[in-house]
């Protein structure tokens, strides 16, 4: 399997995390899992049929798909002929792009595009981070994210933070970021806040000296304990601390 993403161009990288393209091979077919980091992503297929969202749903190929933010992991199937492209879009930003209701109505799923929404297969294989480039600078409907202020306050904290600061921080009610969170991002505020601190205990654990005990991981991170920690990271991977 090889995995290869860039960067975006000066213009949109306040909007967009990267760009991504995942090809299978003949040596590795395998189930590969995703774990949730609170972005809403668009995938295109350009290979074979790929199945994922844990097996209830098939990727066809030339088709575009939205992929909602997520609470939990996500499995998909990785086979000789994959060929994923994707984009990985910074929180809060789908509307920057995309006229689409609430994100809430996404969290946790992966739709078909309507054409009007969808990437040009021919285009794609042309030049496919520049074409990307393109699509998203002449799609841009505003530079502007409503949650920004909001989102910088929660990962300053590493998402050690209550609803209700969060809230006063940003003079609204919390009613209003509530709303506002699921419209924009798909999440609950405080779901968010709970996945970023998640991310922030995974890479702890995968850089930190072994010698170093969960438990003190779990008290830097706001947990109230290793077992706390330990489901925390089950339900977001389904896998024990161990074995990650």
């Amino acid at each position: 399997m090889k995995y290869s993403k860039i960067k975006p161009c000066t213009k949109l990288e306040h909007l967009i995390h990267f760009y991504w393209q995942l090809k299978g091979n003949e040596l590795e077919r395998q189930w590969e899992r995703v774990f949730p980091d609170g972005c809403a992503g668009i995938i295109m297929n350009l290979g074979d049929s790929c199945i994922t969202d844990n097996g209830s749903v098939s990727m066809e190929f030339g088709k575009t798909y939205v992929v909602g933010a997520m609470t939990s992991f996500k499995d998909s199937f990785i086979d000789a002929n994959t060929n994923l492209v994707g984009v990985c879009l910074k929180p809060g930003t789908f509307a920057n792009f995309y006229g689409y209701g609430s994100q809430h109505e996404l969290a946790n799923d992966t739709v078909e595009f309507e054409k009007a929404n969808a990437f040009s297969v021919d285009q794609t294989f042309d030049n496919l981070f520049n074409y990307f480039n393109h699509f998203f600078s002449e799609r841009m409907k505003s530079k502007y994210n409503p949650l920004q202020s909001v989102i910088n306050d929660i990962h300053a904290r590493n998402g050690k933070v209550s609803i209700y600061e969060l809230s006063k921080q940003n003079f609204m009610t919390v009613r209003q970021l509530e709303r506002n969170f699921k419209k924009y991002v798909g999440l609950s505020p405080k779901e968010y806040s709970n996945i970023i601190r998640f991310q922030n205990a995974l890479n702890l654990i995968k850089n930190s000296d072994k010698n170093r005990s969960l438990s003190d991981i779990a008290f830097e991170c706001g947990y109230y304990d290793h077992s706390h920690l330990t489901n925390e990271i089950k339900r977001n991977t389904g896998l024990s601390p161990s074995l990650l």
